[in-house]
């Protein structure tokens, strides 16, 4: 093995591969299921890479698997549930990598936002949630006040994520979260109205470099669930170059000056403020999207910054592609999630549209509030993000994602549908990783 990836996003591995044979490594990667990768695995040869099944969680395993002859060259993280692992086992194993006390504060949001806070680069300020109770209440109300949004300090994919805009909203989101485990801790901050984008950058040596910008339509108030993505949005040069020098004030000051980021922020009418910091490549398609419509795989600059060596991307003109968009897939209703239909229409659609799917006929859905409840994601194509938007959007609405009743014991409640409309007749059992600033990604 010469560059290990421990786990990876749900999409981009075959872009991964590809660009670990570019540059003349062999890549392997470590998981917990190998089943998590089966779309991208099967349209790899079978001896693309080598597949490790293995805890990832296990440090001390990891370790001793990796001191192992012959010791990998590099590390290759590219997942917030692995973030941390990650950094300890590059530490650990003398690699290149980031500062791991850098990779703890960008998993830390409430931390991120204390940060920005004294640097000058945000308004507002981040209050920690200590109870349920009226003292707690009051002290929202005082600060950050209304409209506040309440999250997670370790969240990802919008879970955990409430808007309050008045006191009953407070007090009943108090009492909910009141039942809830976190991955870190519950506090609350200012909620930032406008659209919401994320900025895909690239950084060496306290270089930021603005690779482009998504944008990211989220479902109504007051839920933050990520519906439609579109790249490059097409932003006049004065206002993306004032984005680029923001993006490297804002990762500087978090201490982030190498790698990848997905810089998830808020055009207010007062200007950019950060949802979040996250120290990878973007999730769902949009590492699909970057290596689209910059015409190169945008890969060989992880694996490059992975062996310690400035990514030729941080200088180079990409030669460029379509705009891309994609929408994500969810079904009408909750439950056991039994297949797509339309499928068959997209060969006769504009934009070149395609199906990806994340979900397995038999998985269970139960959130559809948030991300966790998409069952796979709408691509397409076209000659600007906002046609490619027009292009997926119109794909999607062919489609019809399905599911039946999980049985009175596991089918949740009822939820508001936020996605594509269902068609008219329901379907069989059907009943079918913003704007505003505190969507969270995954």
């Amino acid at each position: 093995m010469s560059i290990v990836c421990l786990e990876s996003l749900t999409f981009g591995l075959g872009h991964l591969v590809r660009a670990a044979d570019a540059l003349g490594e062999r890549l392997t990667l470590l998981t917990r299921d190998r089943s998590y990768y089966t779309y991208e695995l099967d349209r790899l040869p079978a001896d693309a890479l080598d597949v490790v099944e293995t805890e990832t969680f296990d440090v001390d395993g990891l370790t001793a698997l990796l001191e192992r002859s012959p010791r990998p060259r590099g590390l290759i993280s590219s997942t917030d549930t692995w973030t941390l692992v990650a950094a300890e086992l590059a530490e650990r194993l003398g690699l290149p990598g980031l500062d791991p006390a850098v990779l703890r504060l960008t998993r830390d949001k409430s931390a991120v936002r204390r940060r920005l806070y004294e640097a000058g680069l945000t308004r507002g300020r981040a209050v920690p949630v200590t109870g349920a109770g009226p003292e707690t209440a009051e002290a929202i109300l005082k600060e950050p006040g209304l409209p506040a949004v309440l999250k997670d300090t370790a969240g990802t994919g919008s879970q955990n994520v409430w808007l309050v805009r008045d006191p009953a909203e407070l007090d009943a989101v108090l009492a909910e979260a009141a039942g809830r485990e976190f991955r870190g801790r519950l506090f609350a901050e200012p909620y930032f109205a406008g659209p919401v984008y994320s900025a895909e950058t690239l950084g060496w040596d306290g270089r930021t470099r603005l690779l482009g910008v998504s944008s990211r339509l989220m479902s109504p108030e007051p839920y933050f669930r990520e519906e439609i993505t579109a790249f490059p949005v097409a932003f006049p040069e004065p206002r993306r170059a004032a984005l680029e020098r923001w993006l490297g004030d804002v990762l500087a000051a978090v201490g982030y000056t190498d790698r990848f980021a997905h810089v998830e922020f808020v055009l207010t009418a007062d200007g950019p403020e950060v949802v979040e910091i996250n120290p990878r490549i973007g999730g769902a398609l949009v590492g699909e999207g970057l290596c689209r419509a910059l015409g190169v795989n945008v890969y060989e600059a992880l694996v490059e910054a992975a062996l310690g060596r400035r990514p030729a991307l941080m200088d180079a003109e990409p030669p460029g592609g379509p705009a891309v968009a994609f929408v994500l897939g969810y079904p009408a209703a909750p439950g056991v999630f039994t297949g797509v239909a339309g499928l068959e229409r997209l060969a006769g659609l504009p934009g070149s549209p395609a199906w990806y799917p994340v979900r397995a006929p038999g998985d269970l859905v139960e959130h559809l509030a948030d991300s966790r409840g998409y069952a796979g994601i709408v691509y397409a194509e076209g000659d600007t993000a906002e046609l490619a938007t027009h292009h997926a959007v119109a794909a999607a609405n062919a489609l019809r994602v399905l599911t039946e009743p999980a049985g009175p014991t596991s089918a949740p409640g009822p939820v508001p549908v936020l996605g594509p409309a269902p068609d008219p007749a329901p379907a069989p059992g059907a009943a079918g990783e913003g704007g505003g600033g505190g969507a969270d990604g995954g």
